[in-house]
This record gives structure tokens, C-alpha cells and sequence, in this order.
């Protein structure tokens, strides 16, 4: 759902990218909380979620570049706004999904630049807010278990979708370039998208599930579920003696090492090489612009001469060797960027107060 320069005229474009702005800042003040670094942050789980975040942008990357068929002639891709949210905060997962986008637009000519802040608001805003409030609502009133998140998941995933379609289609009737009828927009775009979001709520459930299965504390949204080990002692159940906070520490450390190198090497391996039999057919909003006219004035990417774009490397000559070498340098751009981010937000957070000098009479 990449919007690319010239479907939004430039005052609601920048109207759009104030709105992205802020948005931004506000989630830069969330995720210090979300990431830890006060004091209580051990007690909280925050800081495990630094680690995690650069992880979660880099395969959000990934996975958007495997376009999977939802119809006739049509594909669809992650959006990653409901994995984000769950799996790191909701404030943190904008910060994900703004990253990737930037990375996009900036290297591989994916989503206009002047279209950023319609991009950002639509696909990092939208997507995060309204699965995280769905799945914050269901989780509330389901069971706490780890089958009751992942289905809370599931279906916080598939409505964020059609709902970042309705966003879309609003923007568009405020400050579209081509005049189209805007009911003929919204029944396209909220259809094509009902269908997206099926494979988006699965790659959710399903990473999520991935995720609580090893380690239920590193995921934002399940956590408070895992319950202390009980033994039986003389015909009664009591809680089990806590291990040292130095030995849960040290396990902790390399269950997570463990987990950051599993995802970056999927991460790899989806961008590197699966990427190469994703779906060829044009996204849901690419379809419903050629369909609809609402392409007609789409102007050149800005970025159109980058070595990377089209998550290709330039003069490189075979498809599958050039498309393998983007997306694993796509990788690599974005876990750094994204991990750089979040551990300055983190440090930011950690940073002692001055101390204050103290006049003495």
C-alpha cells in the first residue's frame, strides 16, 4: 500500500507529513517508557524490548517483499503495524514501521518521498493504533493465555488492513489528483484489502505465536501472562523458589541472544531468497489506481536512479542474484538504522540528571 508521489496533492500531502511528524515525536517519548532504562525497567520487561525493536523493522523489511496473490491478478504484502505493536509497544512499532518506510522510499524507490508522511500516517499510524486498541479490547476479555493473545493477534492483524484502506480512501477524498468517484475508491480499496488483511492476520498469528512459544516475556502484549512454577509439597501446591536474579539474568541474556540471531537469519533468508518467488501481480492499491485512473498523474520517484531501486542492485544481471543482494542489504540498512534509533532512545532514557550544585550560607 506504498502511495507513491503524485496521488495527493502537496497540501494535504503536507498536511499529512505534519501529522506523521508529531506522531513520531509522540512515539519517541512512548518508547523510552516502552524500551526501559529507569530503574524499575527490569521489573517492567522494558529493557529486553531494545534489542528486539531493530529486529522487528529489519523483518517487517523482509516480509513486505513477499507480495503473496489475494486474487485474480492482484497481490497483497504485510503492512507490519499489528506485528509491531504486539511484539515491541505500540509506540515502538510506529517507530518500526516508519523506519522501514523511510528506508524504502530513501533506497529502493518504494513509496514516494513527498508521500512519506501519507505513507507514515496510513501505514505506521493507522495500522499500529487500531490493532493495538483491538487487541488490548480482546485480550482484556478473553483468557489470559498464550492461544488467547495469539488469536487476539489474528484478528487485531486483519481488521488493522481494511482499516488503513479507509484511511487511504479519506485522504484521497480531501486531496486526491485525479478525479474519480470517491464511493467506486472505497469499495475497491476496503475489498481487495479485506483479502490482504487474511494473509496479514496469519503472518501475524503466527510470528507471534513463534515468539510466546520461546519466550512469552519478550512479547509486549503477552505480557503478566507467564505464571510462577508451582511444586507440590506435601499434598499442596506452593510457588517454587526463585532462581538467583544473576542466574535468571544470564539465561535470560542468551535465550534472547538466541532469538535475535534466529530472526535476523529469517530475515536473511526471506529477503536473500524467498523474496524471489513472491507474487509478480501488482499490490491492492497498485490495482485499484491502474483499475480506478487514480494513477493517471503519478510523477517519478525521486529516488528512481538509486543503485537499489526496485530492490534490485543496479548492473547486476541476474534477477534472482540482483533481487537476493537488495534485499539482504535491506536487511542490513534497516537493522542498523533501527537498532540505532532505539538504542539511543533507550540511552536517552538511561541517562543519568545532572546533578544540581548546592549553595551552602
Amino acid at each position: 500500500m506504498h502511495v507513491p508521489d503524485g496521488f495527493i496533492n502537496a497540501p494535504v500531502s503536507a498536511v499529512t507529513g505534519v501529522v506523521a511528524a508529531a506522531a513520531v515525536a509522540v512515539s519517541l517519548r512512548g518508547a523510552r517508557r516502552e524500551l526501559g532504562g529507569t530503574s524499575h525497567a527490569s521489573s517492567s520487561g522494558g529493557e529486553k524490548t531494545a534489542p528486539l525493536a531493530g529486529l522487528v523493522a529489519a523483518f517487517i523489511f523482509a516480509v513486505q517483499m513477499l507480495n503473496f496473490p489475494v486474487a485474480a491478478g492482484t497481490s497483497g504484502h504485510l503492512l507490519g503495524g499489528a506485528l509491531a505493536a504486539i511484539l515491541v509497544g505500540p509506540y515502538t512499532g510506529v517507530l518500526c514501521v516508519s523506519v522501514v518506510l523511510l528506508m524504502q522510499g530513501i533506497l529502493f524507490a518504494d513509496g514516494g518521498l513527498t508521500a512519506l508522511g501519507v505513507n507514515i500516517t496510513d501505514m505506521a499510524i493507522t495500522t499500529t493504533v487500531v490493532a493495538y486498541v483491538l487487541f488490548r479490547t480482546l485480550v482484556k476479555v478473553l483468557p489470559r493465555t498464550r492461544r488467547s493473545v495469539t488469536a487476539a493477534s489474528f484478528v487485531a492483524a486483519l481488521l488493522s488492513v481494511p482499516a488503513a484502506a479507509l484511511v487511504f480512501t479519506a485522504i484521497y477524498a480531501l486531496g486526491g489528483t485525479t478525479d474519480v468517484p470517491i464511493a467506486k475508491v472505497l469499495t475497491a480499496m476496503v475489498g481487495v484489502h479485506l483479502l490482504i488483511g487474511i494473509g496479514e492476520a496469519v503472518i501475524t498469528a503466527l510470528t507471534v505465536g513463534a515468539v510466546i512459544a520461546v519466550r512469552p516475556d519478550l512479547v509486549h502484549g503477552a505480557r503478566g501472562l507467564t505464571a510462577p512454577l508451582k511444586l507440590r509439597v506435601g499434598g499442596e501446591l506452593v510457588d517454587a523458589p526463585a532462581a538467583p536474579a544473576a542466574a535468571r539474568a544470564g539465561t535470560r541474556s542468551g535465550s534472547t541472544k538466541t532469538v535475535w540471531g534466529i530472526g535476523i537469519v529469517t530475515a536473511l533468508v526471506l529477503a536473500g531468497f524467498v523474496s524471489f518467488y513472491a507474487s509478480a501481480s501488482p499490490d491492492g492499491l497498485e490495482k485499484v489506481a491502474h483499475d480506478k485512473g487514480i494513477d493517471a498523474k503519478t510523477t517519478p520517484h525521486a529516488s528512481s536512479d538509486s543503485p537499489l531501486a526496485d530492490y534490485s542492485v543496479k548492473d547486476v544481471g541476474d534477477a534472482r542474484l540482483s533481487g537476493g543482494l537488495a534485499g539482504v542489504i535491506g536487511v542490513g540498512v534497516t537493522v542498523a538504522v533501527g537498532s540505532g534509533v532505539f538504542w539511543a532512545v533507550r540511552r536517552r532514557r538511561t541517562e543519568p540528571a545532572p546533578e544540581r550544585a548546592t549553595e551552602t550560607v
